[in-house]
């Protein structure tokens, strides 16, 4: 469904009680249904075992990264890992951290909803991604009900940007930030956000686009919790060059997440 080569899907899922809609194996259901519809490599984390976990402790830390160890081990070629953290417990991220990408084949870092991303809790961990040059995925989204207290907006997103300028973010969900969050993020180059988050929406990405630029707009499907099929139409259906799609599906993975093109 794409051209060659084939989307790497910056923002995917394991655990987390996310059930397999194939088989009984959720790893190689979204490798699978991946591959048809043409996602070539998949970004993957896991936010816990049993359910979605928004104050990990240590331990569960511990666990959720390993379902995404075993995963990439399987599936080396399809699956890429991004090692979940939380600035609530800074030394077991930090363990974390260095476990899975230091001496690991780990290529970013994701962050939840434990804490905002403007809070300088995240700064022992920011500095050691920027030592290590990996990204940061973080979680954003403009609520009108149901936000968490540690959940992040698009402007505490610029916020860490304008703090950190070395560190490269992919702010998820595009479909959670609108033309507001865009905007916010726009004098902060180090971001790029992602295509995932809520159905989709007319002229979305190619606002987006519009107003980043298409190196700053970045595939991501937030599987199992979305389609990928319908998550890859979002870009298939916009009415961007094939230059610009080239870069929203996949060169613009290969250019934050520096270690994927060697893991």
């Amino acid at each position: 469904m794409t051209s060659d080569p084939a989307a790497i899907d910056a923002h995917a899922h394991l655990g987390s009680g996310f059930r397999p809609w194939r088989t009984e194996d959720l790893a190689a259901d979204l490798v699978a249904t991946s591959a048809e519809v043409g996602i070539g490599r998949s970004l993957v984390s896991t936010l816990g075992t049993r359910s979605l976990l928004d104050h990990p402790g240590p331990a569960e830390l511990r666990a959720a990264n390993e379902i995404t160890t075993a995963a990439i081990a399987r599936f080396p070629a399809a699956l890429a890992g991004v090692v979940y953290l939380s600035p609530e417990h800074p030394r077991a991220s930090l363990d974390e951290l260095n476990r899975h990408v230091a001496d690991g084949r780990f290529v970013g870092v994701k962050l939840w909803i434990a804490v905002r991303a403007n809070d300088i809790r995240l700064d022992p961990l920011v500095e050691r991604m920027c030592e290590l040059g990996v990204p940061l995925l973080q979680h954003a989204w403009y609520k009108t009900v149901g936000a968490t207290p540690g959940e992040s907006t698009p402007a505490d997103v610029a916020e860490l940007a304008r703090r950190h300028p070395d560190l490269r973010i992919q702010m998820a969900h595009l479909g959670g930030a609108g033309k507001r969050g865009v905007a916010e993020i726009g004098p902060h180059p180090n971001i790029v956000v992602d295509t995932s988050g809520g159905d989709p929406v007319l002229g979305e990405v190619d606002h987006a686009v519009a107003q980043l630029g298409a190196e700053r707009v970045i595939f991501g499907s937030d599987a199992p919790i979305r389609d990928p099929a319908t998550a890859l139409a979002k870009v298939l259906g916009t009415r961007l060059g094939e230059p610009e799609r080239r870069l929203v599906l996949r060169e613009n993975a290969l250019r934050v997440y520096r270690r994927l093109a060697a893991s």
